[in-house]
């Protein structure tokens, strides 16, 4: 039996996994409430909030490179921040690939229940679960895979309707030959109708629709080049935002006033029905499942490998670190999957409060992770130029300023967290989860048994 995960994830498998985080659910349907919120000047947060998570993959980006390894920046939080930021982490980001995995179970649900109204939706959760479950338990190798063709369905998706949009605009396709032209996207009330406070409002929204990116750090343990996947994965992030997130909702906008958007579904299902697709909504459908499934695929992937991660640093039961002969931790895996299918459950009781209830409490775990990257970062930079040594060639430009600045736009999400009422939960549940951990951590002797981590040389 092989002692640790194998490098079979290649330049292709990171590349898309980049990609496809970054294309989720939210993109086909809940961009709309964030138009609702800001209305044109959504594109402003989208691309102001896309700034703030290049500069937390860069940071992540810079440590990976120099020690690509599966627990990633819960590795860097105990190396650089002490024993117990490592375990919080691990376990909050373990936490986090959880409930958006039972999130995006639950999406599965709910847009096969289109297609068969008279079956209940935990039977497509359930099922969601044994097979991406079962795929996982395979090689790293078929999840780089299924990924790959998950994302590929996605982009080609975005990409076409951005080019029908384009040919709609400037050439009046299914327009009776008159092009729209750009002036929906100033003509109902300009391109701040709610002022720069509903800008504001639509930030977290947007935000968090880039939650998963990270899981780029999380894969770099079994990518068999990191020192050259993981600097075109992580540079990609911000063209990829242009364009699947600016480019597309800039379209959206400019053929549809922003005020009717919402009303009839997806954006992404008026526009292809503008375009005379007449199965405009069970493609977006499909596409929507498979977006779904490809964030379950990646949250079962991620969930795993940081209980891997924890378990070889003595923050989990040892057996989680075993892997089969296939180097995939099995034990891991299933421990993720068997709570998982608390999901079916969860369906069965309350089959239409899901999804929003995951989305709301997990806002926390998000922002935690995203920040715990960011000072690890810091004090990374910190003992290299303690030690007289340069940074190495990928690195987070304009430090510190790029990271203070970033530390302070997480804060203003959670400040903004705690002013909804919807959102609040976030905070409470939060506080909770980190008050159970530090008991744990004190209880069961955690902090006796964690392996110190040297520094990479």
């Amino acid at each position: 039996m092989t002692q640790h995960l194998q490098r079979r994830l290649t330049p292709r498998h990171i590349t898309f996994m980049a990609l496809g985080m970054a294309i989720g659910a939210g993109l086909f349907l809940g961009s709309a409430d964030a138009i609702k919120l800001a209305g044109p000047s959504v594109l402003f947060a989208y691309l102001f909030g896309g700034v703030m998570i290049f500069v937390i993959m860069r940071a992540l980006g810079e440590m990976t490179v120099r020690d690509p390894v599966a627990g990633s920046f819960s590795v860097y939080a105990q190396r650089y921040l002490g024993p117990f930021a490592g375990y919080v982490t691990g376990w909050n980001y373990w936490l986090l690939m959880v409930g958006v995995g039972m999130a995006e179970a639950t999406a599965v649900g709910a847009y096969m229940h289109e297609w068969f109204p008279d079956w209940p939706r935990w039977i497509w959760v359930l099922g969601s679960v044994l097979m991406i479950g079962g795929l996982n338990l395979l090689t790293v190798k078929i999840y780089g895979e299924m990924e790959f063709w998950f994302t590929l369905v996605k982009v080609v998706t975005v990409l076409a309707m951005i080019a029908g949009g384009l040919a709609i605009i400037f050439l009046g396709w299914g327009n009776g030959g008159q092009p729209t032209g750009l002036s929906n996207l100033w003509s109902h009330g300009g391109w701040f109708p709610h002022g720069l406070m509903g800008m504001v409002l639509a930030l977290p929204v947007v935000v968090f629709s880039f939650g998963g990116v990270e899981t780029v750090g999380i894969a770099a343990g079994e990518a068999a080049q990191p020192e050259r996947t993981i600097p075109r994965a992580v540079n990609s992030v911000l063209w990829r935002i242009l364009i699947f997130y600016v480019g597309a909702l800039f379209v959206i906008m400019a053929i549809y006033p922003w005020t009717g958007l919402g009303e009839h579904g997806s954006p992404f299902v008026t526009t292809f029905a503008r375009l005379g697709i007449p199965q405009a909504a069970g493609v977006i459908n499909f596409v929507v499942i498979t977006a779904a499934l490809s964030g379950f695929n990646s949250t079962t992937f991620s969930g795993s490998r940081m209980l891997y991660s924890l378990a070889g640093k003595g923050q989990a039961p040892a057996g989680l670190a075993q892997v089969n002969r296939h180097g995939v931790p099995m034990r891991a895996i299933l421990l993720t999957l068997s709570v998982l299918l608390l999901a079916v459950l969860l369906n069965y009781l309350l089959p239409a409060k899901v999804f929003g209830i995951m989305m709301s409490i997990l806002s926390f775990n998000t922002v935690w992770t995203w920040s715990m990257v960011l000072l690890a970062h810091y004090s990374f930079r910190r003992r290299l130029r303690q030690r007289g040594e340069a940074p190495t060639g990928f690195r987070l430009r304009w430090w510190p300023l790029s990271g203070v600045v970033c530390l302070a736009f997480l804060g203003f999400v959670v400040v903004m967290l705690g002013v909804s009422p919807d959102t609040r939960v976030a905070l409470y549940v939060g506080a909770a989860w980190m008050a159970l951990l530090s008991i744990a951590y004190k209880l069961f002797g955690v902090h006796r048994r964690i392996v110190a981590l040297a520094e990479p040389a």
